[in-house]
């Protein structure tokens, strides 16, 4: 599993404008020069036909600067629902803009806090002349408060199934969430007999859920991965110039011994992030069991490595001004985002035919 010359090349490219361009200001020429939003759309819809391993290349580079640009919730989740959904009308029209930048999606499906397709409860009822009425309310929604593209999964008479919603539609209520990692926004949807537009077969949302879900935990598996290593990087780096005892605190065996097992945790995420990825982009049938692995593994580690960069760095790592607890903050966050690691374990369980523990 090694990334080819080009996906290298991707890499560095990403890294030289994030570090050029810091926040928000980094989707114009992340959009504009690289073409990051479109890397998964085919080329028919303007986009550059890659895959989910170029992803994960992005997703990586993200997490290492914690940038809260929307590629995970637009170039990821509502684009991978739209390729999976039986809709050429409705990619013809949409994946163009999706895959410029021009336009930002979000995907309203979670509720009560849980990810799984099957906990869906809001309500779908047919209107006049063929459209629809939604009722409910979504939690979570990446990108949520500002998206000009709004996928809702609804339940309807034959089940789960996928509408698209004007976003500042009448019976749209749109309100941004306080979360604890201010990196990810998100927002809470509140939809009362909004009117909607069925996207792909009515029932089959479950489906295009599940594998939007796998592909997404792959996506947020490689940011995991990202965002761990870069803390041990600067946590090494702290390691090597902060002086105790007239020496540097690395040289401590203790603290070697604590490096040298966060070294392991990321190599290991980093494994198997790029299994789920390799997985995602062969469309094996063993991407469920691997994304769900992968989710686990990787917000664990990206857990762990968070707070013995904040153990490490000593008072510092406390403070407002380190980046330390934004890290810390990010890492706690993605962990249940998608659902927690104990959800994606009794999936793995399930998909290995194993009793869930």
């Amino acid at each position: 599993m090694r990334l080819t010359e080009e996906q290298e090349e991707l890499r560095a490219a990403v890294r030289g404008v994030l570090g050029r361009h810091a926040g928000d200001a980094a989707w114009r020429p992340l959009t504009g020069q690289i073409g990051v939003a479109g890397l998964a759309v085919p080329e028919k819809y303007g986009g550059a036909g890659c895959g989910a391993r170029e992803v994960g290349v992005v997703m990586e580079e993200l997490g290492r600067e914690l940038s809260p640009v929307p590629y995970l919730g637009s170039a990821v989740l509502v684009v991978q629902a739209l390729l999976t959904a039986d809709d050429e009308t409705a990619r013809t029209r949409l994946l163009p803009g999706l895959a410029s930048g021009s336009v930002v999606g979000a995907l309203a499906w979670a509720e009560h806090g849980s990810w799984d397709p099957a906990a869906v409860r809001a309500e779908a009822a047919p209107g006049p002349g063929g459209s629809w009425r939604i009722t409910g309310a979504k939690e979570h929604v990446l990108d949520g408060a500002t998206a000009e593209v709004l996928l809702v999964a609804a339940r309807s008479g034959a089940g789960v199934s996928l509408f698209e919603v004007s976003a500042d539609g009448t019976g749209v209520h749109r309100e941004a969430s306080v979360t604890m990692d201010s990196t990810r926004p998100q927002a809470r949807v509140v939809l009362t007999g909004a009117e909607a537009r069925l996207v792909g077969a009515e029932g089959d949302g479950g489906r295009v859920l599940s594998r939007a879900l796998d592909l997404a935990c792959a996506a947020l598996a490689a940011e995991q991965v990202g965002a761990a290593s870069r803390c041990l990087e600067l946590t090494l780096a702290y390691a090597r110039e902060r002086i105790q005892f007239g020496r540097p605190i690395g040289s401590f065996q203790a603290v070697k011994h604590r490096l040298a097992d966060a070294y392991v945790l990321v190599e290991s995420a980093r494994s198997a992030a790029l299994g789920a990825a390799f997985a995602a982009a062969a469309d094996s049938p063993d991407l469920a069991r691997l994304a769900a692995g992968a989710k686990s593994a990787c917000s664990e580690a990206f857990s762990a490595v968070a707070g013995e960069m904040i153990q490490l760095h000593g008072g510092i790592g406390i403070t407002w001004e380190h980046d330390a607890h934004r890290y810390f903050k990010r890492a706690h966050g993605s962990a249940q985002l998608f659902g927690p690691p104990a959800w994606h374990r009794a999936r793995l369980a399930a998909e290995l035919g194993l009793p869930a523990t």
